[in-house]
C-alpha cells in the first residue's frame, strides 16, 4: 500500500479510532465504517493504562510501552480527557507487584497504614488514567483534522466495507459474525459513574480472574466505579444488582462514595481472545484485510502500539 491509498477502518471504538488516526495521519485517505460511533464498550472503560491479563506478552509489553509513551504525551493537553495520576493497586493475598507496574514513575511498596482493611500489600505508582467519553471526541476531532471520514453503518459481512483494497478489522466482538472469527468471545464488564466526593487518586484491586472487580478513577468531578468481567456475556443492559454490589465494594475501600450521586451506568462486552490478533490477510479478490481485534479489556492499554503495527503491515516501507 503506499500514501494516499483508500482504506477503509471498520470500527469505532478505541482501537478503530486510534488506527484510523495513524493511517491518515500517514497520508492514507480513511473511512471509518461503525454500527455505533465511538463504540459502546469504548465509552464505557474505565480507564486506566495496564497491559493486564492479554497475550503474547512480548507483543503486548511492547505494544503497551509503546502506547503508554503517546499517553503521557496526550497528557500535557486536557483537552484529550488524558491525566497522569497517582494512586494504589492492593492485593488481599500479598501478590507481588505486575511487572509492568514496577517500572513506572513514583513506584513503591505501600506501607500497611496506606491499605485499606483487608489488604496485605498494595503499590503506588502513577500512571494514564483517561477519561472515555472526552478522549473519543478527542479522537473523532483528530482522525476529521487529518481528512478523515465517518460512515454509521451496521455491515453484515466485511466485505460489505468495500468497494475498496484496504480494510483494517477493528470492529471488536462483532468481528466474530463479520469476519467471521470464531476466537473471538465476549467478557461483559459494567461501570458505575457517581459525583466525585473529592477523590483525587485512583485505587485498583488486584483480584486476579474473579468476576468481580474492584477499582474506582476519579475523572474530575466524576469518579468510574468498577466492576464486573463476566465470561462469556455480551448483553448490554444495566445489571441493577451488580450496579449495587460494585457500589458496596467501592465505598468499603472509599467510606466517601457512599453518598455519592449516581450518574449512568456503562457497560460493555470486552471482545477477548487467547491472543490479540494483529495480522495481515489477502482475500482472493486480492483485497488486503488487517486484523486488529481480540484485546479485551486492554483495548485502551495497546490502543497506539497495535494501531502503528497495523501501520507498518500496510505501508510500504
Amino acid at each position: 500500500m503506499t500514501a494516499r491509498e483508500c482504506v477503509v477502518v471498520v470500527g469505532a471504538g478505541v482501537s478503530g479510532l486510534t488506527t484510523a488516526v495513524v493511517l491518515a495521519e500517514a497520508g492514507a485517505s480513511v473511512r471509518v465504517i461503525a454500527g455505533q460511533v465511538p463504540g459502546a464498550t469504548s465509552l464505557a472503560a474505565g480507564a486506566m493504562w495496564g497491559p493486564y491479563l492479554v497475550e503474547p506478552k512480548d507483543k503486548v509489553d511492547r505494544w503497551g510501552q509503546r502506547s503508554l509513551e503517546i499517553f503521557r504525551e496526550l497528557a500535557e493537553d486536557q483537552a484529550t480527557g488524558v491525566r497522569l495520576t497517582s494512586g494504589i493497586e492492593a492485593s488481599r493475598t500479598a501478590e507481588a507487584a505486575p511487572d509492568w507496574a514496577t517500572a513506572l514513575p513514583g513506584f513503591r511498596p505501600c506501607e500497611p497504614a496506606e491499605l485499606p482493611t483487608g489488604f496485605t500489600a498494595g503499590y503506588r505508582f502513577t500512571v494514564p488514567l483517561i477519561d472515555m467519553p472526552v478522549y473519543l471526541d478527542y479522537l473523532l476531532r483528530r482522525l476529521r483534522d487529518a481528512g478523515g471520514a465517518v460512515e454509521r453503518r451496521q455491515l453484515a459481512t466485511l466485505a460489505d466495507a468495500g468497494p475498496t483494497s484496504v480494510i483494517v478489522n477493528c470492529a471488536g466482538l462483532g468481528a466474530r459474525d463479520l469476519v467471521p472469527d470464531p476466537e473471538l468471545r465476549p467478557i461483559r464488564g459494567q461501570h458505575v459513574v457517581v459525583t466525585n466526593p473529592g477523590l483525587t487518586e485512583f485505587f485498583s484491586e488486584d483480584t486476579g480472574p474473579s468476576p468481580d472487580l474492584l477499582c474506582f478513577y476519579p475523572h474530575g468531578d466524576t469518579v468510574v466505579l468498577g466492576g464486573t468481567a463476566i465470561e462469556g456475556e455480551a448483553d448490554l443492559s444495566t445489571d441493577a444488582k451488580a450496579a449495587a454490589a460494585i457500589l458496596a465494594r467501592c465505598a468499603e475501600v472509599e467510606p466517601r462514595l457512599a453518598k455519592a450521586r449516581v450518574l449512568e451506568h456503562r457497560i460493555g462486552a470486552r471482545p477477548t481472545r487467547t491472543r490479540v490478533r494483529v495480522e495481515e490477510e489477502q482475500w482472493e479478490d486480492g483485497t488486503v484485510v488487517v486484523h486488529n481485534c481480540g484485546h479485551g479489556g486492554a483495548g485502551v492499554t495497546l490502543s497506539w502500539g497495535c494501531a502503528e503495527e497495523a501501520r507498518a503491515l500496510l505501508f510500504v516501507k
